[in-house]
């Protein structure tokens, strides 16, 4: 299938309705919720459908997850009613099938921490049962969030087979260059739009936006 030249925006961390409505009038592509108890971004479910429950027409909701029973996953999308579930963990490619195939409607993208050492291996195995790649950076000891990049030019050896999300460090001073090196099919950003973790500087939102949306974009992949 041919994927639109049109770089999808996320922004993840979300956990104050008025950083969900800023996000909606930036016209976000999707927003991210974080479901991990060790995050300082960390959201109940209870706040999250009610959010959901008043968002606009195609603007996809995502839940974040790290490592956590399959059960509760299932159980905090459905109630939830969220579009994605993001998976930052050890989740095998039986695990992500299990949630694309039962938990309706929802589609998985895999995080992966990307490193020196990163292979095309390591992704393969959930190309067929996934939707999506998400690429953020490695730091030991971190499932993900560190407000660092890393070596973009890494990905194109990588040569993944679903469309890539590109996250991890992401700001409004980087993006244009992150957009020209790698153009992906979308970027996940989140503390590059923050005053502090779970709130959100609007203004560095709509320029991060604007950005995106005003940048070149010769391919998405």
């Amino acid at each position: 299938m041919k994927i639109p030249a049109r770089t999808r925006i996320k922004m993840c961390g979300l956990t104050r309705e008025k950083d969900v409505e800023a996000g909606v009038e930036a016209g976000l592509d999707a927003l991210g919720f974080i479901f991990y108890r060790k995050s300082p971004r960390n959201v109940d479910p209870d706040f999250v459908r009610s959010v959901v429950a008043k968002m606009p027409p195609f603007t996809d909701c995502v839940g974040v997850f790290v490592n956590r029973r399959r059960e509760e996953v299932e159980e905090i999308v459905e109630y939830c009613g969220l579009s994605h579930a993001q998976l930052h963990g050890s989740e095998d490619p039986k695990y992500c099938e299990r949630i694309e195939r039962f938990v309706s409607p929802c589609r998985v993208v895999k995080a992966f921490r990307v490193s020196e050492e990163s292979t095309r291996e390591e992704f393969d195995p959930y190309a067929k049962v996934i939707h999506g790649y998400l690429l953020d950076t490695y730091v030991k000891g971190n499932a993900g969030g560190t407000g660092e990049t890393f070596d973009w030019s890494i990905i194109k050896r990588l040569n993944l087979q679903r469309p890539m999300i590109l996250a991890g460090g992401l700001d409004p001073g980087n993006i244009e260059e992150a957009l020209k090196q790698v153009q992906p099919f979308g970027v996940d950003v989140n503390s590059g739009v923050e005053i502090e973790p779970g709130i959100k500087d609007h203004a560095k939102l709509f320029e991060f936006v604007s950005k995106v949306r005003a940048s070149p974009q010769v391919k998405s992949s």
